[in-house]
């Protein structure tokens, strides 16, 4: 059966620089490449904002559930602080003025972080992805400083969903569809990303 997916919307909490948003973004392009017609919603929390950071073990943890690669260059990173308040302003804005590149922006920032470990906190470090995507974001988006007013009203909306799904946990996607709202829980496919395919499959037939 065809499953008519134009009504549908996927939408993905996350944080730029946290490491289980790097792994379950692998689960992100699953379902967008399997059903193009899915209206992607790019939701950035800007968890770490300068005061907090990632632990080893998290990064062993990961390692142990799915198939995402971390770097040398990030690795050499865990004893910084990490700041996503700039990815927070430029993935907001990009969600607002040029959606279709939100996904493509956010992994392109991912690799940018883990794999090569750059701390994406300012403009010369996202200067060559801005300019590979032709994105013209203002200057504004490219702080660390402080959170745009488009960041903030994102953040303001993902406090909502929360409330709406009973969990503050991040990452978190979820499937709308005909005003019904269902939480997908990622933690069942990071080990085969594939099988996330199905699962959408099964749950956009129960919401059509």
């Amino acid at each position: 059966m065809s499953l008519n997916t134009t009504n549908a919307e996927l939408f993905y909490i996350y944080d730029s620089h946290c490491p289980w948003s790097y792994a379950s973004a692998v689960l992100v392009e699953k379902v967008l490449s399997a059903f193009p017609s899915i209206t992607f919603r790019s939701m950035h929390i800007a968890y770490y904002d300068g005061d907090n950071k990632v632990s080893p073990m998290t990064l062993t943890d990961v390692g142990e559930f799915s198939q995402v690669v971390f770097g040398a260059n990030y690795v050499d990173t865990l004893n910084y602080t990490k700041d996503s308040t700039l990815a927070a302003n430029l993935m907001a804005w990009v969600q607002s003025k040029s959606a279709k590149s939100a996904f493509e922006l956010l992994t392109k920032l991912q690799h940018a972080h883990f794999v090569l470990g750059n701390e994406l906190t300012d403009k010369e470090s996202v200067s060559d992805i801005i300019d590979e995507l032709k994105l013209s974001p203002p200057a504004k988006c490219l702080q660390s400083n402080k959170l745009t007013k488009d960041a903030e009203f994102a953040i303001h909306d993902i406090i909502e969903v929360q409330e709406i799904i009973g969990t503050q946990a991040i990452p978190a996607m979820l499937l709308a569809c005909n005003e019904s709202l269902i939480l997908l829980n990622h933690d069942l496919y990071l080990e085969n990303p594939e099988a996330i395919i199905e699962a959408v499959n099964i749950e956009l037939a129960n919401l059509s």
